[in-house]
């Protein structure tokens, strides 16, 4: 297992068993018998290893369920280019409905909603990565952008409405923005809780 883990991530550092043992003051053969099993290197050593290829000691030493360690700059690139995709994914959808409103329903004077839409959505996609990844501040911007943008997007689409059927109406939506308020509040409350919770824990 540790001898896996130290095998790949020295394949993926591109270096040699040689170069590894000249980078930790041992011979060659001492990594070579860590990696077949034959033997396991010190606490110190561990370290040292963890240091040089970025990653944990728990890295180093746990069996990891795709028996893939990865070192965290790797990880972190990963997992920046996997938001930066569905993120974009989400601009895409709206650019399309902007579009086909733009050519099948000319008369239709708000079809710039669909790019205002696309901030909530992106605010869940970037809310759910941050939740599997442990992101906890991401999580607490993600959730506030989620619960403004939301309320904006009810605020823009009841005033494209009642503009049109009621314009009397219109002067007090801008009360819908006081539901955010506890909304925010409750956000930040669970948030600080759970971490208050976490580190009793």
């Amino acid at each position: 297992m540790i001898g896996r883990n130290i095998t790949r991530l020295r394949k993926m550092a591109n270096m040699t068993q040689l170069e590894l043992a000249e980078k930790l003051n041992y011979s060659d053969k001492s990594v070579s018998k860590w990696e077949q099993g034959n033997g396991v290197p010190d606490v110190r050593i561990l370290i040292r290893l963890a240091d040089l290829f970025g990653v944990t000691v728990d890295d180093l030493v746990h069996e990891h369920v795709n028996g893939d360690v990865v070192p965290k700059n790797t990880r972190r690139l990963s997992r920046m280019i996997t938001l930066v995709c569905s993120s974009g994914l989400c601009w895409l959808v709206a650019v399309v409905c902007f579009v086909l409103m733009a050519l099948f329903r000319q008369d239709l004077s708000y079809k710039w909603l669909a790019f205002v839409f696309a901030v909530p959505a992106n605010a869940i996609v970037v809310l759910v990565f941050s939740c599997v990844w442990h992101w906890k501040w991401v999580r607490v911007v993600s959730i506030s952008v989620l619960i403004w943008t939301s309320l904006g997007c009810i605020y823009l689409v009841a005033f494209a409405l009642l503009s049109q059927y009621a314009p009397d109406w219109t002067g007090n939506l801008w009360l819908l923005f006081l539901i955010g308020i506890p909304l925010q509040l409750l956000a930040l409350f669970y948030f600080v809780w759970r971490k208050g919770a976490r580190s009793k824990g």
